[in-house]
């Protein structure tokens, strides 16, 4: 089984071509999902209780506006959060993985936004990356409500897109019209079955 990792930067469309991937029948593991799903377990509510303090906890639940303003101000904040939930994850996307290959599926996709900054790309095979301007990028973030500052913060703790281009296996270009997303998606397809048919040895 070929592992696919997916990933962009904030704004890029990781998740727009994760759904369209999906559409065309191919699994996808969404790591940011299951993080958010991980905060609704007790275990990682009293370890960020521990770590943070009671008032990101009300009630059953995690502040996660609160916690996210807290965690994008400071590069220790990022990382003592990244060690609470991402083990929990990564634990339920190799059980997932475990899943899938016992199924006979042949190729799956993990949607991963820091795949390169937390070094989940050295467990994958293949590596896919969403890339798109600045100026594509900000407009989207604008149009979500995020604020110039808050996006630049935001994108201080991930690796430019330049570099995760060079070490990608496969760029898609997000700058344009649906209709070029969804023929970038195409070729894509056929070049993962191409890595199928070939042991995924060739690029």
């Amino acid at each position: 089984m070929i592992i696919i990792g997916l990933t962009g930067i904030l704004g890029s469309g990781k998740s727009t071509v994760a759904a369209l991937l999906r559409g065309r029948g191919l699994p996808v593991i969404d790591f940011d999902a299951l993080a958010k799903e991980s905060l609704a377990r007790k275990e990682t509510q009293d370890d960020i209780r521990d770590a943070f303090g009671d008032e990101y906890i009300v009630g059953d639940r995690v502040d996660v506006e609160k916690l996210t303003q807290t965690v994008f101000t400071k590069d220790p904040n990022v990382r003592k959060l990244e060690a609470i939930v991402h083990p929990r994850v990564r634990q339920e996307v190799e059980r997932q993985l475990l899943a899938l290959e016992e199924k006979g599926v042949k190729a799956v996709i993990i949607e991963h936004p820091l795949l390169f900054e937390v070094g989940f790309h050295r467990p994958v095979d293949k590596i896919v990356v969403v890339t798109a301007t600045e100026e594509k990028l900000r407009d989207r973030l604008e149009k979500r409500g995020m604020k110039g500052d808050d996006a630049a913060r935001r994108f201080s703790f991930q690796i430019p897109l330049r570099e995760k281009e060079e070490k990608a296996d496969y760029v898609i270009n997000n700058n344009g019209a649906e209709n070029q997303l969804e023929a970038q998606i195409d070729s894509l397809v056929q070049r993962i079955t191409t890595w199928e048919e070939t042991g995924h040895a060739s690029k």
